[in-house]
């Protein structure tokens, strides 16, 4: 456990109903003197009483590892609190090089609540250090600063700790698909409206080479799989092999991307999309092209992709990228084009980015996931 208290105070009890001097030899009151030094010290165990259980004090009981922060990994953060009262918060914060930046989203609220059995839990990027502030419902916490407010006034107490080191004996689970090295994802990520929770155990290659991906119920609801290349490949044609995915659910959603967690803010990630969904309606087409941020009109585009095998490429070079889905395998050529469009603007540059596959639920959908889902991507090609 890791804990601090702003305050130790040593009392001669712990409840109030324990200020009891009924054991002691009755005073003798001869005097007003005499009795207004009694009802003084009296007055002092009750004040000293009562500061030693309102003294608040905070403790963590899960800690991420410790890790250069970035816009992807995430993990779960909890402890609890004493002395708390009613409408007092936590706020958490994690750090990366010089800055602290409120968790889990500068978006969101950014309280987190304390529990009837004053726990607390919530979701926090990866950091080299945590902190948590127990605060009043009046405290205004900013986005990112370099260092982190005193205690005092609507501050009632700060904890810092260290990110837990790695395990050596438990290295992320790594698959060698179509002649390349992939790592599996086993950290929480924020995921089409919702947080996601991904299983390792739902990336695994088969006696073909070919890569599955799955959906599978946990107690926390879906866990998902995602795989992303160990290098940056940079500009070049991204070319995806994939077997049938017309018995996808809605909400269901197939992603075959680049992505850069390390720079940029959520709408800047060197991120272009090719993503199989219809987005929990039951009636949308089935999957859309998209430049990062999707929600300019002419960065995305939809269409319907057949029930069988298809192959998902894009050619991506400077200020300009090109999508195109050819009917079956499309590697060696002469597959036919079903779907091909050309986008010039907001494309971004090549830098940190490395390709991604995953597999995970939408969590705005109108028709919720019913049942476990799985994909097989045969076959993953590059071409500079």
């Amino acid at each position: 456990m890791a804990s601090f208290s702003p305050w130790r105070q040593r009392c001669c009890c712990r409840r109030l109903n324990r200020c009891d001097l009924s054991s002691q030899a009755p005073p003798v009151l001869d005097s007003p003197a005499r009795l207004s030094v009694l009802l003084f010290f009296c007055l002092f165990l009750l004040d000293a009483c009562q500061r030693g259980i309102s003294n608040p004090s905070i403790e963590f009981s899960k800690i991420p590892v410790t890790a250069v922060g970035g816009l992807d990994d995430m993990d779960t953060i909890e402890g609890r609190v004493r002395g708390v009262r009613p409408e007092q918060r936590i706020v958490l914060y994690a750090k990366s090089g010089d800055r602290w930046w409120i968790q889990p989203f500068a978006r969101d609220p950014l309280f987190t609540k304390i529990q009837g059995d004053s726990k607390w839990k919530n979701v926090t990027h990866l950091g080299e250090e945590y902190a948590a502030l127990l605060v009043d419902p009046s405290y205004s916490p900013p986005q990112t600063t370099q260092g982190l407010p005193a205690t005092g006034g609507a501050v009632a107490a700060v904890v810092v700790v260290k990110g837990q080191p790695a395990d050596p004996s438990s290295p992320p689970k790594m698959l060698h698909f179509s002649g390349y090295d992939w790592m599996v994802r086993d950290l929480l990520s924020y995921r089409g409206g919702t947080m996601s929770s991904f299983n390792p155990a739902n990336a695994w290659t088969d006696e073909n080479g070919a890569l599955h991906l799955r959906v599978t119920k946990n107690q926390d609801g879906w866990g998902c799989a995602e795989v992303r290349l160990t290098r940056s490949l940079g500009y070049g044609t991204y070319l995806f092999v994939v077997r049938d995915i017309s018995h996808l659910e809605p909400s269901a959603v197939l992603s075959l991307f680049t992505w850069d967690s390390m720079v940029g803010t959520d709408e800047n990630r060197q991120e272009l999309d090719i993503e199989m969904s219809r987005w929990g309606v039951p009636d949308n087409e089935n999957a859309q092209y998209v430049v990062q941020p999707y929600y300019i009109p002419t960065n995305i585009v939809r269409f319907n992709a057949p029930a069988g095998v298809l192959t998902h490429a894009f050619r991506w070079e400077p200020g300009q990228v090109t999508f195109t889905t050819y009917a079956g395998r499309q590697i060696t050529g002469g597959a036919h084009t079903l779907n091909r469009h050309v986008f010039t603007a907001h494309v971004p540059a090549a830098g940190g980015e490395v390709a991604r596959m995953n597999l995970y639920v939408f969590g705005w959908g109108k028709v919720p996931l019913q049942r476990e889902n799985e994909i097989v991507v045969e076959k993953f090609k590059y071409y500079p």
